[in-house]
């Protein structure tokens, strides 16, 4: 099954039009082409999970998170968000992926997956459709631990039928600083989570 993303955001992504291909069970690979003489949205890959980052500004200041195809027992990510911990504190526990789960656990996944970084408040849940399948928009608002900065996110998530699987997991999450930047950069995170297809 190939996880595709592809855009074209005339004006956008500091004038880059950026192509995203994540394809295989747990390796991912990116081209871009950039038009624009200004510098481009940074990108990268995080180990061989089916995860991918993108910023505009930098990872302190807001981020898009892709993940395509994760598998049943499959965590979010290999290492949790953890800026600032006591020595004596457990490390935070990496939310697994688990088949059969409903709409209201998948979002509770991104709310474990945040919370490592602040106080999360999911605000919003809507059913929507995204990379082709039946799935949920939620909305939280992060205070960061760090600096005590508000922060806005939203997410997609939906699981589409895999034959050897059972289920696979398929999201986006975007963040930023409640002010000056969510709301600047919202609808380029938006213009991406729309393009998103899965051909199989």
């Amino acid at each position: 099954m190939k996880w595709i993303l592809s855009l074209v955001l005339a004006g956008c992504l500091s004038a880059c039009a950026m192509a995203y291909r994540m394809e295989g069970d747990r390796s991912s690979t990116t081209s871009s082409r950039c038009t624009s003489r200004r510098p481009e949205p940074r990108e990268r890959s995080v180990g061989r999970r089916p995860l991918r980052h993108w910023t505009r500004d930098g990872m302190p200041l807001d981020h898009l998170r892709l993940w395509g195809g994760v598998k049943p027992g499959q965590p979010l990510m290999t290492k949790p968000m953890v800026f600032l911990r006591n020595e004596d504190q457990k490390a935070p526990r990496v939310p697994t992926f688990r088949a059969g789960l409903g709409h209201e656990k998948l979002v509770s996944l991104f709310e474990e997956l945040y919370a490592t970084a602040g106080a999360v408040t999911v605000t919003k849940i809507d059913p929507t459709v995204f990379a082709g399948s039946k799935g949920v928009r939620f909305e939280f608002t992060l205070l960061r631990r760090s600096d005590d900065l508000p922060m806005r996110g939203v997410g997609w998530v939906a699981v589409r039928p895999d034959p050897v699987h059972g289920e696979e997991l398929y999201a986006a999450t975007f963040v930023a600083p409640r002010a000056g930047f969510y709301a600047r950069l919202l609808p380029m995170a938006e213009e991406v989570v729309k393009s998103a297809r899965v051909k199989g």
